[in-house]
């Protein structure tokens, strides 16, 4: 008789039986959701958009079909988001960077110069600010970091950089290093200026620092951006702002500095804001559409009388950028089949999957396609303060956005999961699975912060995002990532990102077989979850559980 070593022994103890129900996934039902949703007809799923309502309605009408049960709204699958629609009116839009005695920098052209946003939701604003370049605008006690140093910042116009800033020789893991924290991220920096009385905040974007080319930025911002409407007394920005590298270049050199040398200061703790000697004047005029949309929530009630009451949820956003500005060919409807019909298809295949096990797993399962991602999280930020149980009984979120179908990978991209106390039994599934856990292979892109998991882990939910990584089997690591980087630069937020019958849905297939036995896991678990301690949201958590 063979005898199996005492590891062996140990590790099938701790292996997780395998669900029957892997088997059942289909990828031509993926492939099916994903040609409807990224088709012409839904003209790119914008938010409050006719595309995005049929978006919606699709996606309600296969949980019924599935016989899951509605719970959203009202015993609706539909849980209202309202939000107010602002595009900003080139037309009737003037800005510039002036100096007494010296020549204009503009106006600024708008696409080509910049892009703006008026989030004090009002028709127009004037503005006459002096402008001051802050670094990267960070205020962190933790890192003992704070470019401000005193600056009454109230009125002002706060130009600064994108990305955190730059570990160092002597301190490698300032800001967690080469991985992207929140203090990268342009929602801070328009958040921290506003809550310091800003009047302007504009971001000086490069590649390399946001991550993505200018193309981006122009089609992700120049048309119209979505926002809940402010409370009473709430501080806002009358201009959130990118401006091209060239143009602040241009606004640096003018008032007697130097882009790259205030960069470089600007690395420093010893840094300490700069004047530019110049005003941004002008008058930025704005559209305000008012629309509801919403998040589509069904269920599936658990089987245990007690465990019921708890559950894990699904998530993986509807939206994309609409219709907006054309490109070469002349095309203007941005189709997002990869970002995120193929997350949506994964999620609908995996609520059929789940509404045919029998028997149900012990706690509640939930699936919510959300709204408004696109727009800075805004579907996902209204679920978390609205969850359809309380978030400390929300055992696990599991997300899906961008799934690109290239065919089945070797690897596993669970950023954010290594943080919570669920990451062993991760490891174990995976393990089951012929799959290797990976670091995010671009920590610098911030990705934890990008999508719609982060608004749960706010409200404490264990919550990351299922990705694959970049090593496609019969292809290699390096293949996988040159297809992400022609992605990114070629298709990510552009109207070429349009469904392919070519792709590979084995891929897909093994997304949605890894996230179901995660959620297996859990939803069956005899206890839930938590963030690991030290976690940054370790303590909402533990007050969510009491």
């Amino acid at each position: 008789m063979r005898r199996l070593p005492l590891l062996a022994l140990i590790f099938i103890a701790a292996a997780a039986p395998i669900p029957p129900a892997l088997k059942t996934f289909r990828a031509d039902a993926m492939r099916a959701h994903d040609k409807f949703l990224a088709s012409d007809l839904l003209e790119g799923r914008g938010p409050g958009t006719r595309g995005d309502d049929l978006a919606m309605q699709y996606i309600a009408a296969q949980f019924e079909s599935y016989g899951l049960e509605p719970a959203g709204d009202n015993g609706t699958y539909y849980q209202r988001v309202p939000l107010l629609g602002i595009t900003m009116d080139a037309t009737k839009t003037s800005l510039s960077f002036t100096k007494e005695g010296a020549t204009a920098i503009g106006p600024l052209k708008h696409r080509d110069h910049f892009v703006a946003t008026d989030q004090s939701q009002s028709p127009s604003s004037t503005i006459n600010s002096d402008v001051v370049f802050v670094g990267h605008g960070v205020v962190a006690p933790e890192y003992r970091w704070d470019d401000y140093k005193g600056l009454d910042a109230h009125g002002k116009t706060l130009v600064m950089l994108v990305d955190d800033p730059p570990a160092n020789a002597q301190e490698p893991d300032l800001f967690k290093g080469k991985t992207r924290t929140y203090y990268g991220r342009w929602t801070y920096k328009y958040e921290i200026g506003a809550a310091k009385g800003a009047d302007s905040v504009i971001l000086i974007h490069t590649n390399e620092a946001a991550g993505y080319p200018w193309s981006v930025v122009r089609n992700s911002w120049g048309g119209e951006t979505s926002y809940v409407r402010l409370t009473p007394g709430q501080p806002a920005l009358h201009i959130a702002s990118w401006i091209t590298e060239k143009t602040a270049a241009d606004l640096f050199k003018a008032a007697g500095y130097e882009l790259n040398a205030l960069t470089q200061a600007a690395a420093s703790r010893d840094f300490k804001p700069v004047s530019l000697g110049y005003k941004l004047t002008g008058t930025i005029a704005s559209t305000i559409r008012p629309f509801d949309t919403a998040n589509v929530i069904a269920k599936l009630t658990g089987s245990d009388p007690k465990l019921r009451d708890e559950g894990i949820i699904y998530t993986a956003h509807h939206d994309h950028l609409g219709i907006g500005r054309p490109d070469e060919r002349g095309d203007a409807i941005y189709n997002g089949a990869i970002d995120n019909a193929s997350g949506c298809a994964i999620l609908l295949e995996m609520a059929r999957v789940w509404a045919n096990t029998k028997p149900a797993p012990k706690r509640s399962v939930y699936f919510a396609s959300v709204a408004a991602e696109e727009q800075g999280l805004l579907g996902s930020a209204y679920l978390g303060q609205h969850p359809p149980i309380p978030a400390g009984r929300i055992a696990l979120n599991l997300n899906y956005d961008a799934i690109p179908e290239l065919g089945r990978v070797r690897d596993v991209v669970l950023n954010g999961a290594e943080r919570t106390t669920f990451y062993p039994s991760a490891e174990n599934v995976t393990r089951q699975m012929d799959l290797t856990i990976v670091p995010d292979p671009e920590p610098e892109q911030g990705h934890y912060y990008r999508s719609d998991h982060f608004s749960l882990g706010k409200v404490g939910i264990p919550a990351f995002s299922v990705e694959p990584g970049h090593d496609v089997v019969g292809k290699g690591k390096a293949w996988g990532d040159q297809m992400s980087a022609d992605y990114r630069e070629h298709r990510y937020h552009q109207p070429s990102d349009e469904f392919n019958p070519n792709w590979d849905w084995s891929e897909g297939v093994q997304m949605a077989q890894l996230g179901y036995w995660l959620g297996w896991d859990a939803a069956n678990a005899a206890t839930l979850p938590n963030w690991k301690p030290g976690d940054e949201f370790r303590a909402v958590r533990d007050r969510s559980l009491h």
